[in-house]
């Protein structure tokens, strides 16, 4: 079935390309959720970051964050001190992503239970179809 047939919006530009695919390349990789959750809370430096998202790399955290840079989705400040100080924090579009993001948070801690639900019965059914 094609996507126009799902009665959800499917809105590509002139060019064919969705916006929603572009966008959800950039939100939908492991990393950048949390790093935008942790800077809508405030201006954090690289060291920060590292230490609140369990289990990046440095060099993830720095090709996402040039990544959400370069989207501008993410300021980078550069301080001249010794040593060199660098900050991120959300720009305006990038605080606009809180929101939606938000949202998908409260649907899924609401829906949590009812998705493992779901699972444990499939699993369960898929088990019995084996047996």
């Amino acid at each position: 079935m094609a996507v126009t047939h799902t009665r959800v919006p499917f809105t590509p530009d002139a060019d064919g390309d969705c916006p929603v695919r572009e966008v959800l390349d950039r939100v939908g990789d492991k990393w950048s959720v949390l790093i935008v959750v942790l800077l809508g809370r405030g201006t954090h430096r690289f060291t920060e970051l590292h230490r609140a998202v369990e289990g990046i790399s440095q060099r993830m955290l720095t090709l996402t964050l040039r990544a959400l840079v370069r989207d501008g989705l993410v300021n980078r400040t550069v301080h001249a001190s010794v040593p060199p100080r660098v900050d991120y924090e959300l720009t305006a579009l990038g605080r606009t992503l809180l929101v939606p993001l938000v949202a998908l948070d409260e649907w899924a801690s609401t829906h949590r239970d009812d998705i493992r639900a779901a699972r444990r019965r499939h699993d369960e059914a898929a088990a019995a179809e084996r047996a």
